[in-house]
């Protein structure tokens, strides 16, 4: 079974949406778990406290070092292997190609930060990979957890209808994904591309390399970048 384990302020917020659809179903089928640990169960005094002010002085609070270690080590074993990903803007981008990889593991640990992050002591000491969702600020690292988790479990087998079905979306060949029309053949005067309907599969194939590279092209450039030169090119 492939297992998250998520240390948090805000435990009742999970299993949330993933708990629903193709993740939810997922999860009732035991094809993978979730464990949410609660970071203030760990904390300091009558009020449990958890951050304290930014040594330096600046605004806002830091989640302190020794909170966070103690509920990580909790909560997990010694010898656990899984990756720890702390959720964070000034972390590495998630990727397709990471979502993939981490479904292949036994699992993830995620973290979610709070306030104005954590302190940066318990990140080194207890082997924290940063890894953000996008170039923007969250008001924690929670809507983040789920985002990796989502992209994580879909991959797992057994999860998706189709084990190919996900070969051919957004990101796996490095493109964005051709255009999709189903019935009916005619909607408000917009016809669906008279080639899709042909039956000839390879001329099919190749609309569809030709659409995905054209929409990759005008929406995300710097994908195209990226892409071996010969993969750039339209046929």
């Amino acid at each position: 079974m492939w297992r998250a384990t998520v240390f948090t302020l805000f435990p009742d917020m999970f299993p949330g949406p993933l708990g629903v659809s193709l993740a939810g179903e997922a999860l009732a089928r035991g094809l993978w778990s979730i464990a949410a640990h609660d970071i203030r169960a760990q904390g300091l005094g009558r009020h449990r406290a958890v951050d304290d002010t930014p040594a330096g002085g600046g605004p806002g609070m830091v989640i302190r070092a020794d909170v966070l270690a103690a509920a990580l080590d909790a909560g997990l074993e010694a010898d656990d292997a899984r990756p720890r990903l702390l959720l964070s803007p000034r972390g590495a981008a998630l990727t397709q190609a990471r979502a993939r990889a981490l479904s292949a593991g036994g699992g993830v640990v995620l973290v979610c930060g709070r306030f104005e992050g954590v302190d940066e002591r318990v990140i080194a000491a207890r082997g924290l990979e940063e890894v953000s969702i996008g170039d923007y600020v969250l008001s924690g690292g929670e809507i983040a957890a789920m985002v990796v988790l989502d992209a994580c479990v879909r991959l797992l087998p057994g999860v998706m209808g189709k084990e190919a079905s996900g070969l051919e979306e957004s990101f796996e060949s490095g493109l964005l994904e051709y255009p999709h029309f189903t019935r009916p053949r005619e909607w408000e005067g917009r016809e669906i591309p008279e080639i899709l309907l042909s039956g000839d599969h390879a001329k099919i194939r190749a609309w569809r390399e030709e659409e995905a590279l054209r929409i990759t092209r005008e929406r995300r450039p710097d994908l195209i970048a990226s892409l071996p030169a010969k993969a750039r090119k339209t046929s």
